[in-house]
């Protein structure tokens, strides 16, 4: 077999079979594939798609590329979630101790951010003392005593994907949908959860753009994590502006605490509530959505969520006082607001750009060793559809210098879109695919 006479196959339009695939991802994991004959492989595909049995087989080579985890240790069904990403998403913080509350353990691996903002596990680190590392062992243990654990990612897990993606990235064959999916699935499936929720992003923030790319990412997503033996339901959310009204890092756990408090009611809560009931549902431990929706409400309600998230903190190193008391993860010194210099109501939030404003502040980072100030960030004030005057504050930013805050103050008032004309805004969750 000939790496070049599979990229001839693939350019002129044929499907490459179980076989051919699986040559192909062990030669190049191994490096007997050099880069630029992937590369190739990998505009071609781009170029010319594959066949629904083809992304299964690339995804289940990807899989076996490295090692996986065998969660047969913890007792009951076990769940994971999957966001495609945008901004302000600090989704995981919220649904996993609510999950959890109502009986379902989440076992969950997490990478660090690489962009606008930090990834789940930099806003984790947010609490003095917590830490991502841990043995299989002890995820086990602690998913069983506490109900849920977030960890880092183990470097022997879907190697090809780590190498595929990285090559990707610097021959723009990123948004390659049989690409994403496998990249997505192969981590998910090594993991070894029994239901996987997945959240996909639609909007200006996200990576599909438009609802048809959305839904199409979806449809594929669940096809193939189907195919594999596991409950998969993808749900096609918004995002068009931030998620929520934080975007930063510490600033972003406060919002979710604040939120497992009842004290906010907003679209986040409600992600947390439709990704919920898929999970409590496919699980089998609620009969029905509005069963499901009913016991993640209470688990909300009555407290039972913050204090699985109060041991979680704890198991894992951290300050477990900080949950109840905020003020204990601390925010930049220097609070500047974004005021409004004209009437009307909010038409837009450009996401992306507003994701740009954390990482210029700190919040992000643009290298893999970069590091991250946990206490920058910014709060919204005024959302798409809300009615602004004069004055008002648009945003406020927490930054660690007067020079950074201004800056970020005219940057975020760019984000801003005001119009004179009153704005609906459109359904927050999409819809859902099975």
């Amino acid at each position: 077999m000939r790496m070049s006479d599979l990229i001839m196959k693939k350019r002129d339009g044929g499907a490459l079979d179980r076989d051919e695939i699986r040559w192909m991802i062990e030669g190049y994991t191994k490096g007997d594939i050099p880069d630029y004959q992937m590369s190739a492989m990998c505009m071609a595909i781009y170029f010319k798609g594959m066949t629904p049995d083809e992304t299964f087989e690339l995804t289940m080579a990807m899989l076996d590329s490295g090692d996986k985890i065998d969660l047969s240790g913890i007792n009951g069904v076990k769940a994971d979630k999957h966001s495609t990403g945008g901004v302000g998403d600090k989704t995981s913080l919220l649904l996993c101790p609510m999950v959890a509350a109502c009986g379902v353990k989440m076992a969950k691996l997490s990478g660090r951010g690489l962009g606008h903002t930090g990834g789940t596990i930099d806003k984790l680190e947010s609490f003095p003392g917590f830490s991502v590392e841990m043995s299989e062992e002890a995820f086990i243990k602690q998913v069983n005593e506490v109900g849920f654990a977030i960890a880092g990612q183990t470097a022997d897990l879907c190697p090809a994907d780590k190498k595929l993606y990285a090559l990707r990235d610097v021959t723009a064959t990123v948004a390659s949908m049989p690409l994403i999916v496998s990249s997505i699935l192969c981590k998910k499936l090594a993991v070894g959860a029994d239901v996987i929720v997945l959240d996909v992003k639609c909007g200006s923030g996200a990576f599909m753009q438009t609802e048809d790319d959305a839904f199409a990412l979806a449809r594929a997503l669940t096809d193939v994590g189907r195919r594999a033996g596991k409950k998969v339901v993808a749900v096609v959310t918004d995002m068009d502006e931030p998620l929520g009204v934080t975007v930063g890092n510490a600033i972003e756990v406060h919002e979710a605490l604040a939120t497992l408090r009842g004290e906010y009611r907003g679209e986040l809560m409600e992600l947390c509530l439709v990704l919920g009931t898929q999970i409590l549902r496919e699980s089998g431990v609620a009969a029905d959505d509005d069963a499901a929706r009913a016991m993640l409400e209470h688990a909300v309600e009555s407290g039972a969520a913050l204090e699985k998230f109060a041991a979680f903190v704890k198991a894992q190193g951290g300050d477990p006082a900080a949950v109840y008391d905020p003020k204990k993860l601390i925010l930049a010194p220097v609070c500047l607001d974004v005021k409004a210099d004209r009437a009307g109501y909010v038409r837009r939030i450009q996401a992306e750009d507003v994701g740009l404003v954390s990482m210029h502040l700190g919040g992000g980072r643009a290298a893999k060793g970069d590091s991250i100030d946990p206490g920058v960030g910014l709060a919204l004030g005024k959302k798409v559809g809300d009615p602004v005057a004069v004055g008002d504050v648009l945003a406020t930013i927490f930054a660690r210098t007067e020079e950074a805050g201004e800056k970020a103050v005219e940057m975020l008032r760019d984000c801003y879109e005001i119009s004179a004309e009153k704005v609906e805004r459109g359904p927050f969750v999409k819809g859902v695919v099975k």
